[in-house]
């Protein structure tokens, strides 16, 4: 049997513990209370707004999308009053590629406004814009030497169009002379009196660029020698285009002059002045194209097969390349470039580029290819020789094109104009 004894409990711990205090004043300790009441109401009323918050959010709905994207991917009218989204969804069918087409069309008229820089390689169409501006220029053929200078005074009269800080213009020069054959391109339409002419770049000048001036001088002088044939100055043109420099070689054109030396006395120094006109594009050669469409992997494959482009003087060191490339409402997408060929009359390439395709409409898509010169020995420099681009615009839809999407998984080849 198990006996419990109680001992008795320590007198001094017992009066020690009953003199336990705290070390405040009784003003000190009904202070903290205080403070401690009031955090607690704090912290309860906080609780409380979250919870009532939270069960609020679930009965409201959400907030209206922007009126530009609404209105472009929803055709259909707008409820009058708001609706409650916590229903079960719908399953209505809605034309996606359509919306999707709006959508594009709107974001291309408000990221790439009209009036912007022009991307190398877009043959744009010119709109109906009034050029200001002319410029003043001497020609001079000195018939001892068969040497023709050429010197570019001013240019007066530019209007800044307020996208840029500054204007900083320059002029650059060709010298273009008329071959005899006239081409019949498919691509190219032309008015019925005025047949595409072949042209060939002789020589190619720029001047310096003068900044934030709208009637710069330049004093430039330029000279070549012309060989004195028979009707050789009657088929030459001098092409000067005024442009306004970029850092990214995006220049815009501001303007251009034609000057066509067959039909001014040069014999003396001959000084001129004309106003500026819209630039024009000149064919200086031909490329063959083949384009197939592959729709289960979303490729496209551009073929180069040939470029067929005149020159004044043969040369052993001059080549060629082609740099291709795929946009997407106005945007560049990637681009390729082609193996370094020697040039010839006719150079060929037999080269085949595989571009992948968003999931997009393949309408909006444009293929633009860029033909360079360059010198296998020596300068490093390149030259462009031409352009071309492949696609549906919205005015008018190229054939090869067209005949690329009917006859899918096939290669279609067709010859396209080089322009500059």
């Amino acid at each position: 049997m198990v006996t419990f004894v109680e001992l008795p409990a320590n007198a001094g711990l017992l009066s020690t513990t009953r003199e336990l205090r705290m070390p405040f004043s009784e003003a000190v300790k009904f202070c903290i209370l205080g403070i401690s009441i009031l955090l607690l109401v704090v912290a309860l009323g906080i609780l409380i707004w979250q919870i009532c918050r939270c069960f609020s959010q679930k009965h409201t709905s959400y907030p209206h999308q922007d009126t530009v994207s609404s209105d472009l991917l929803y055709s259909e009218e707008k409820p009058s009053t708001a609706e409650n989204y916590s229903a079960s969804p719908s399953t209505k069918v809605e034309d996606v590629g359509s919306k999707a087409d709006r959508l594009s069309r709107c974001l291309s008229q408000e990221i790439f406004p009209s009036g912007s820089s022009q991307v190398e390689g877009d043959t744009t169409e010119h709109k109906a814009v009034k050029i200001h501006g002319s410029l003043r220029f001497s020609v001079y053929y000195d018939q001892l030497q068969a040497c023709l200078v050429v010197t570019v005074l001013q240019v007066e009269g530019l209007v800044d169009s307020g996208q840029t800080p500054g204007l900083q213009p320059f002029v650059k020069l060709r010298l273009m002379w008329a071959g005899s054959e006239a081409t019949e391109l498919e691509g190219l339409k032309e008015g019925p009196a005025k047949p595409r002419v072949l042209w060939t770049v002789l020589q190619e000048w720029h001047t310096r660029v003068v900044k934030g001036s709208c009637s710069p001088s330049y004093g430039d002088q330029f000279s070549c020698i012309l060989q004195q044939d028979k009707g050789m100055l009657d088929r030459i043109t001098l092409r000067m285009e005024v442009r306004d420099f970029d850092k990214f070689s995006r220049h815009m054109v501001l303007g251009e002059v034609r000057v066509p030396l067959g039909q001014l006395n040069i014999s003396y120094p001959l000084e001129l002045q004309e106003d500026l006109q819209i630039p024009q594009k000149d064919l200086v050669g031909e490329a063959l194209l083949s384009l197939k469409y592959l729709p289960t992997s979303q490729r496209l494959e551009v073929g180069l097969l040939k470029v067929r482009t005149p020159f004044a003087e043969p040369s052993t060191a001059a080549a060629l390349y082609a740099r291709i490339s795929v946009q997407w409402n106005q945007s560049k997408l990637r681009y390729q470039k082609t193996s370094v060929v020697p040039r010839c009359p006719v150079t060929v390439f037999n080269e085949v580029l595989m571009f992948s395709l968003p999931d997009f409409p393949l309408e909006q898509s444009k293929i633009s290819v860029s033909v360079y010169e360059t010198q296998t020995a020596g300068s490093s420099g390149k030259c462009l020789l031409g352009q071309l681009s492949v696609g549906k615009d919205r005015s008018s839809e190229d054939e090869h094109w067209a005949s690329m999407l009917r006859s899918v998984r096939q290669p279609v080849a067709k010859w396209h104009g080089l322009l500059v």
